[in-house]
This record gives C-alpha cells, sequence and structure tokens, in this order.
C-alpha cells in the first residue's frame, strides 16, 4: 500500500486504486489517460486500456492494487517506460505518454504501445512479488522474458527476438520462446511472476 501525503497538490492515480484516505480530497476521471483527446485516439488504436483519476486535497491518501508491491522510482527529467498494468501512481507534475514497442508489446499481449511517463517527480510501479532493477551497461547487455518485465529507463535500444528461454530448456515452456534484449545504458525493472504471453507459457 502507498500512502500520499497532500497539502493541496495533486496525483494521478490509476482509476479504482484509492482504498483509503482521511482529510478533504477532491476526485476527478481524467480521459485518455490523462493525456487528453489525443492520448485517448491513441490508445483506442494500440487497444492498451488506461483509466486515470486525478486526486487532489489535504490529507493522506492510500492506493493499492492486488495487493501488489509497489516500487517509487524518482525521476530527474528523464523518461520511463513503463506497461500500463503496472503503473500506480504518479505525481501530478509528470507528464504520461505513449510509445510505440513494436513486435514486443504483441509477445505481451499488451498491445503495441507502452506508457511513457516524464518529467520531474515521483512514480509508483507495482509487480507481482518483489521487483529487482538490473542494470544494463555497453559490456553487458540483458535478455528479459516479456512476461516479467515491467518498466525500464535509461539510454537503452530493445529488440524483440524469439529464441530458446529456461523454462524451455527444463522442458517446461509450450510453443517458441521470446525475448526482449535490452542494450545501452540504464535500468530495467523485472518481476519475479510472468504474465501470460501471446507466444505461450514463456
Amino acid at each position: 500500500m502507498l500512502a500520499v501525503d497532500m497539502t493541496g497538490d495533486a496525483v494521478k492515480a490509476k482509476n479504482g486504486s484509492m482504498v483509503a484516505y482521511d482529510g478533504h480530497m477532491a476526485f476527478k476521471k481524467m480521459s485518455g489517460g490523462g493525456e487528453g483527446m489525443r492520448g485517448m485516439v491513441t490508445r483506442r488504436l494500440a487497444g492498451e486500456q488506461m483509466t486515470v483519476m486525478e486526486v487532489k486535497g489535504h490529507g493522506t491518501c492510500y492506493f493499492a492494487d492486488r495487493a501488489s508491491e509497489i516500487n517509487l522510482v524518482s525521476l530527474r527529467g528523464e523518461k520511463l517506460y513503463v506497461e500500463s498494468s503496472n503503473l500506480l501512481c504518479t505525481d501530478a507534475g509528470l507528464r504520461t505518454g505513449t510509445s510505440f514497442t513494436g513486435l514486443r508489446g504483441g509477445a505481451t499481449g499488451g498491445g503495441l504501445f507502452t506508457t511513457t511517463v516524464e518529467g520531474t517527480g515521483q512514480a509508483a510501479i507495482m509487480s507481482d512479488g518483489p521487483a529487482v532493477v538490473l542494470r544494463v551497461s555497453s559490456s553487458y547487455p540483458l535478455q528479459v522474458d516479456p512476461g516479467a518485465y515491467i518498466a525500464h529507463q535509461g539510454n537503452l535500444q530493445q529488440h524483440f527476438q524469439s529464441g530458446v528461454n529456461f523454462r524451455t530448456l527444463l522442458g517446461e515452456g509450450s510453443g517458441e520462446a521470446f525475448q526482449i534484449r535490452f542494450e545501452g545504458e540504464g535500468l530495467v525493472y523485472v518481476q519475479p511472476s510472468e504474465r501470460n504471453t501471446v507466444g505461450g507459457d514463456a
């Protein structure tokens, strides 16, 4: 659970994620994931569902979603790429948008676009179990199972590729395995659980 203390400021949160509050709060549903009409059209075309509410007031507001672990990411002008289902809450001053992910979105079953969060402030992302933050450098690229991917930030290039994953090697997987390869300099957030992917039980 995330407790946010507010003194007249606002946060944007996943619709329905507020579980309690004290003080005086005002709630407003935001269309298009808080990105206005253009964001709404983009998300509809992309097939990505993201409903956001703005919470503003004085007091403490508590957010949670299906008892997921919550990880705070501090941004200082950087851009965070995060699956929309894993984004819980952001400071109101952070800008959200969409970014084309190509074939990677088709593998995760999350559509061809992912959510971007940009600016200075904090974003709360969720994971099924404690998230692990893995550093990628020019000398050490990273392969990630699409079902375990949550988010990434930094100067990273991502490539969607087919290949053998650990479960396939152990004889526990079915169908073709898919991976995301990250190269460059940055951080990748991975959860110790896997969503179902289009490529089968990856």
